[in-house]
């Protein structure tokens, strides 16, 4: 089945309903320009409330990568998403695993550069100038179709109830980030939108390998991520040159406080 992020959470009531109504994780935008932001610290009170298999996924901008590593490491992150102009290089500083580069494709032939990226997945958004997500407008579903023939991708941008069933059918994506579509106001989700847009998803019955968010999948937690000194590329898919491997974890977020 198609897997279920719902991004832009600042407060916890959102993310255990989230969470309840069958999402497969929760993004916390880490961005302080953006309406959305959450501080690191309350980003980590609401993580630490999540139920047992919620993913929880920072979003970043454009920062240095130990400020990266640090927060993520502090907040208790499982994923990294890259939603700025982040290079090959730069993201090759973190475990592979570990990442979600977004891409804002404008033209078939921006897809190839997008082969340099060694990355988890992919996630296709629709960008405004300085605005590097959240706008409410549709990413080209064409060309985030082209790149998850061959890609794990996420769809992004503008997703709601009204157009859910179509982006899916017409994308096939591995899953969907859902955001201002199910808002009130920026940051504040509305409970309702997120039960009813969360059951069209399940209802499509779209087949998927359940492998982006599937905590079976995560790996090694964020808290043991090191950024690669500048420069020298991995050495082997998911660990850094010179970096020490974190200890293994039994999968699924072990449950927080109620």
């Amino acid at each position: 089945m198609t897997e279920i992020k719902i991004c832009g959470i600042t407060r916890v009531e959102d993310a255990l309903i989230a969470a309840a109504s069958g999402a497969d994780a929760v993004g916390f935008i880490l961005h302080p320009s953006s309406p959305r932001y959450i501080a690191p610290e309350r980003a980590k009170e609401i993580i630490a409330a999540l139920p047992h298999g919620i993913v929880a996924v920072g979003v970043f901008v454009n920062r240095d990568a130990e400020t990266v590593a640090r927060t993520a490491a502090d907040c208790g992150l499982d994923l990294i998403q890259l939603h700025g102009d982040e290079s090959p290089e730069y993201c090759r500083r973190f475990p592979a695993e570990k990442l979600i580069k977004a891409v804002f494709p404008r033209t078939a032939d921006d897809l190839p550069s997008y082969d340099a990226y060694d990355v988890r997945a992919l996630l296709v958004d629709c960008r405004e100038k300085d605005r590097f997500g959240g706008t409410g407008k549709p990413a080209d579903w064409g060309l985030a179709a082209m790149l998850a023939k061959g890609r794990s991708v996420i769809l992004a941008g503008g997703l709601c109830i009204e157009n859910i069933a179509e982006s899916i059918a017409a994308v096939s994506p591995g899953a969907v980030d859902i955001n201002s579509g199910i808002e009130t106001t920026p940051g504040i989700k509305d409970h309702d939108r997120i039960k009813r847009i969360i059951s069209l998803i399940r209802e499509s019955g779209h087949p998927g390998p359940n492998t982006i968010f599937h905590m079976g999948h995560v790996g090694t937690p964020c808290g043991k991520v090191s950024p690669c000194p500048k420069g020298p590329e991995r050495t082997t898919p998911g660990t850094c040159s010179g970096s020490p491997k974190g200890p293994e974890r039994v999968p699924g977020r072990q449950k927080g406080p109620s």
